[in-house]
């Protein structure tokens, strides 16, 4: 009985030894399978990573930075780099799989630079296999810089008999905006918001200006000729743009990081803020003496304001357009919309 049971038991571990045996081989077929894949990984990562270096090398040529045979320096140095680590790479995977092909039906321990992995009786222990790849991060800050024409409009006018000079009236505006692409592993859609200040002037044609008479702000001729006369309103604002555009895009094993730079946007939106000053500055000479007058009121201007904005260009610079859809003045003066033309630069 003890001997029937003793043969029982060996045959039940001589049948476990060779399926782990067998299981063994097997997962030491699909390592060296999974070894030769990854040569040409580390090939494309190389070249990769060679190709963004030469990019960074041109941009800095294109800034003046360096001279075009200190370039070409560089970049023969950074060839010979990427070449001497495919090559070094490779020799190590070449090493393993030798190690596997040499110890097919054994227990193989691996341990390189991206993973330790144990391998006993055919279960992986510590398997880094299937690691997340760290994408960019989501949101990024850009000071923003934008200045151009400046103007306002009432309802069926244009340009062409507008009240303010075309060339004279202007604006500014400065501020912080911050860039979260909407989808966690692409980077075609993106969310822009900040705040900015804003600074709309607009100059009065034919040696006109405002006067505020109650709650109406009228224009009247000035009783001298002017050598200036400038009406400016200054706005903190909130502004909101959905931004599509392509990327340029670096990947390796570990991260993915997307580029905008000299890539072509369009951003569609708007913005709502607050009216925070208002005032008028006037330059005449009279009486042999030449006067500045800085008028500060708020002229019934309105104290919010929004509108729409767009802005389309390629890099850091784009056209932008933004248009009050807010009367300047309350009611019942008549309702002029601001309306601006210029740059933009996400720096």
């Amino acid at each position: 009985m003890r001997t029937k049971i003793l043969m029982v038991v060996l045959t039940i571990l001589l049948s476990g030894a060779q399926m782990i045996q067998a299981q063994v081989t097997e997962d030491n077929k699909k390592t060296i399978e999974q070894l030769l894949k990854k040569k040409e990984v580390i090939k494309k990562e190389e070249r990769d990573k060679l190709k963004a270096a030469v990019e960074v090398i041109n941009e800095r040529l294109e800034r003046n930075e360096i001279t075009a045979a200190t370039a070409q320096e560089l970049k023969e140095t950074a060839a010979k780099k990427h070449a001497l680590n495919i090559e070094n790479r490779l020799a190590i995977i070449d090493n393993k799989i030798a190690l596997y092909e040499r110890n097919q039906e054994d227990v193989i321990i691996k341990d390189n630079e991206e993973d330790k992995e144990v391998i006993l009786f055919g279960i992986k222990i510590n398997s880094k296999e299937g690691k997340k790849i760290k994408y960019d991060r989501r949101t990024r800050k850009d000071l923003v810089v934008a200045f151009g024409l400046n103007n306002a409009l009432a309802d069926g006018q244009s340009l062409s008999d507008s009240d303010f000079k075309i060339l004279g009236s202007r604006f500014f505006e400065i501020g912080w905006s911050w860039k979260t692409r909407v989808f966690k592993n692409s980077n075609w859609l993106r969310v822009n918001y900040g705040i900015s200040y804003v600074s709309n002037g607009l100059k009065l044609t034919d040696n006109r200006y405002f006067v505020e008479n109650g709650d109406l702000t009228e224009v009247e001729d000035f009783r001298v000729e002017l050598d200036k006369s400038k009406f400016r309103m200054d706005h903190l604002v909130v502004p909101l743009y959905l931004e599509i555009g392509p990327s340029r895009i670096f990947k390796s094993e570990e991260k993915i990081r997307y580029y905008i730079d000299r890539k072509f946007r369009l951003g569609i939106g708007g913005y709502v803020g607050a009216n925070i000053s208002t005032r008028q500055k006037l330059k005449y000479k009279e009486d042999g003496d030449r006067i500045k007058d800085k008028i500060k009121r708020d002229y019934n201007t309105n104290d919010f304001v929004y509108g729409l904005g767009a802005y389309a260009g390629f890099g850091d610079m784009s056209l932008y357009l933004k248009y009050d859809l807010n009367p300047i003045f309350k009611d019942p003066n008549t309702e002029l919309n601001n309306i601006s033309l210029g740059l933009r630069f996400d720096l």
